[in-house]
């Protein structure tokens, strides 16, 4: 070892030293004190690994130990403060994964605090006593808003179809066209999902064009189903082809084969209304006469995550009875949040009103551009540190829906006098609540079209107070 490494370790601090320091003292009055020392102990190691790789410059010992102290301040301060707290979407993405996608509706909120703040019914027949189904009411409410013989649920649409793939095709063959072979998110992709389902992927067609001919000729002793995927994160354009539905369905029926349908996003809603291009709803899929349809819970329904499989009876009991069904079931949370949900959608135009999702999808644009307008007339009224204009833009729906449908929207745009756009945009986050924005070209972008109500006030007072 260097004598430069060994003059620098010998001036990291113990442990006990370090929480004699002020920042550190002053966090253990309002943080547990083994949080305090824990982070203190891995700043300390972390110095010490630093060192050795040979990454820190030689310093002052005052400045190491400052340097410590901040990174034990900073470890502390995470390990003690709840991660799922409020944040401000000025993304203008109304299902942003990042921000926890879809808005719970003040139904959900409600019913969660008045009926689940205790204990609460969730899997007993009130007529026996005994242990009873956990998701009828559900179950119910899909039936009648979709048309469908039977419904499930389960934890999210990757484990719908997983469940689906691994009770009707495990060890058999599934022909999907290549040009729907989509990855979802977290770099998952639906050929990773097939194979740890247990079923065989038979690709047919090419990337931007697939053929009836192409099932009809993959089809063979070992086939078990036909699966489409709807893309509903990505869109091929130009010279493309795919095969209809009911073409799908036909070739199933003629081969006695299962039709599989994943519809994605799950709408139960037409987007046309909207202004949007045509997306397959749960309802045209169940008309069609899919065997099996697999989509999100959340997404364009707007309930917490969650997959929901919807099809034939006699498939259903079967998914139902796979072992994978108790591995992937959903919690009282997720099946409160379903079930209010759904309920709304027993009225469309009721849904509109209520589900968050729907609602900031058909905000009108003079809404939007009216409250521009107020935020940029409010910062500039408190002296901000930054050039301040409104201009036009789009939004994004987000989280794998309407790909490549924008929405117009205005966005506050904000050029800082002082830093970055960057530097504003993460202190901006790491307030509290925390405030996410976009960047473009070093202008902090504020999208209000998907701001809730009460968050105005606070984001201007939070871009008031970083950007000084």
């Amino acid at each position: 070892m260097s004598s430069s490494k060994q003059n620098l370790l010998r001036k990291i601090p113990a442990v006990e030293l370090l929480l004699g320091e002020p920042p550190l003292q002053e966090l253990i009055e309002i943080v547990p004190r083994r949080l305090v020392v824990n982070a203190a102990r891995a700043a300390v190691e972390r110095a010490r690994k630093t060192i050795l790789e040979g990454k820190q410059d030689d310093v002052e010992e005052k400045t190491l130990r400052e340097l410590i102290v901040a990174d034990a301040v900073k470890r502390a301060r995470f390990a003690s403060e709840s991660q799922y707290r409020k944040a401000i979407n000025a993304t203008g993405v109304i299902l942003h994964t990042g921000l926890g996608r879809a808005v719970l509706a003040r139904e959900v909120i409600d019913h969660i605090t008045t009926e689940l703040a205790g204990y609460s019914l969730l899997q007993i027949d009130l007529e026996t006593g005994r242990r009873g189904a956990r998701a009828p009411r559900i179950e119910q409410l899909l039936r009648e808003l979709t048309g469908a013989q039977a419904a499930t649920i389960v934890n999210n649409n990757a484990a719908a179809t997983s469940i689906v793939l691994n009770t009707v095709a495990r060890g058999k063959e599934v022909i999907v066209s290549r040009g729907q072979l989509v990855e979802i998110g977290g770099s998952f992709r639906l050929p990773e999902v097939m194979e740890a389902s247990g079923a065989k992927l038979v690709e047919v067609g090419t990337t931007n064009k697939t053929h009836p001919r192409d099932y009809e000729n993959a089809v063979g002793e070992n086939t078990a189903a036909l699966l489409r995927v709807h893309p509903s994160n990505y869109k091929i354009s130009g010279f493309t082809s795919e095969v209809p539905l009911e073409t799908m369905i036909g070739i199933a029926r003629k081969h006695n084969l299962v039709l599989i349908d994943d519809v994605g996003a799950g709408s139960l809603i037409d987007v046309t209304r909207f202004g949007f291009q045509q997306e397959p709803t749960l309802q045209d899929s169940v008309r069609a006469g899919s065997d099996l349809i697999t989509s999100s819970a959340d997404k364009l329904i707007g309930a917490g995550q969650g997959g929901i499989v919807l099809g034939r009876k006699d498939l259903i009991d079967a998914v139902r009875k796979n072992p994978l069904a108790r591995i992937l079931r959903p919690g009282k949370l997720t099946l409160a949040a379903l079930e209010t949900t759904l309920a709304l959608f027993l009225d469309p135009d009721d849904a509109i009103r209520r589900v968050p999702t729907l609602m900031l999808l058909a905000r009108p644009f003079e809404e939007i551009s009216a409250q521009a307008d107020r935020i940029a007339a409010a910062l500039k009224e408190r002296g901000v540190a930054a050039e301040i204009s409104v201009c036009d833009g789009s939004s994004q729906m987000g989280s794998g829906s309407l790909p490549t449908q924008n929405l117009p929207t205005r966005l506050v745009a904000l050029s800082p006098l002082a830093e970055s756009a960057a530097e504003v945009a993460r202190r901006l986050r790491q307030g509290k609540p925390s405030v996410v924005t976009r960047v473009k070209t070093d202008q902090v972008l504020i999208d209000p079209r998907t701001l809730l109500e009460g968050d105005e006030a606070l984001l201007i007072e939070a871009v008031a107070g970083v950007c000084t």
